[in-house]
């Protein structure tokens, strides 16, 4: 509760926080679970036991391991996508590099750990198989809203000058300019995809 005797720009008010945020660790751990005991009695005459166990997964919970990976593929390439472009498309080495780039830097470390311990979970089987392509991936306007909306968020955060994007379009165009990305198509279909594409990234920063 926030009062304007303890903050005179605010009135009276409550903050409201949404617990109903995407939680990876419930996913990969209880609801996966909880799903694959709902039918466990019929895993000895299931033909594709876990594939029905990842519908279900999905059913209760909105997504399933392989939707998560491509969530996971997707914040990576917007993260990438930023620090090429903070740092002038590969003009700086990471030391060089603004808090801005060092966090999404960061980020990458981050989502590389977390891909690889999705590697290990049980539900993931070679048969089934999530697809991320970086060049469908920038064709979605809903991809192109996110790198924006991380650039505003960061620079608010460290207090930077961001670029005044008229439109979708210019920065579609600006990130395809860049060496790192322009004529290149990065694709992920497992856990150890990503892990190896981040190697890749960061090799080369």
């Amino acid at each position: 509760m926030l009062s304007d005797m303890q903050f005179q720009c605010f009135q009276e008010d409550t903050i409201s926080i949404n617990h109903n945020w995407f939680n990876g660790y419930n996913l990969c751990w209880v609801d996966y679970n909880e799903a694959k005991e709902y039918i466990e009695d019929i895993k000895d005459i299931c033909d594709d036991f876990e594939g029905l166990c990842q519908r279900n997964l999905a059913a209760n919970t909105g997504m399933n391991f392989y939707d998560f990976l491509i969530f996971l593929a997707r914040l990576c390439f917007a993260n990438l996508v930023q620090i090429c472009h903070l740092r002038g498309d590969g003009e700086r080495s990471v030391c060089n590099m603004s808090p801005v780039a060092q966090q999404l830097t960061s980020n990458l470390v981050s989502i590389q750990k977390i891909a690889l311990k999705v590697n290990s979970l049980e539900g993931l089987t070679k048969t089934h198989k999530s697809h991320f392509n970086s060049t469908e991936t920038l064709s979605n306007p809903e991809f192109i809203k996110l790198c924006m909306v991380l650039e505003k968020t960061y620079g608010v955060i460290y207090s930077q000058q961001t670029s005044d994007y008229h439109s979708k379009r210019s920065l579609v165009d600006d990130i395809r300019d860049l060496d790192i990305i322009k004529g290149h198509t990065f694709e992920v279909s497992t856990p150890e995809d990503l892990a190896k594409l981040i190697d890749h990234f960061i090799r080369i920063l």
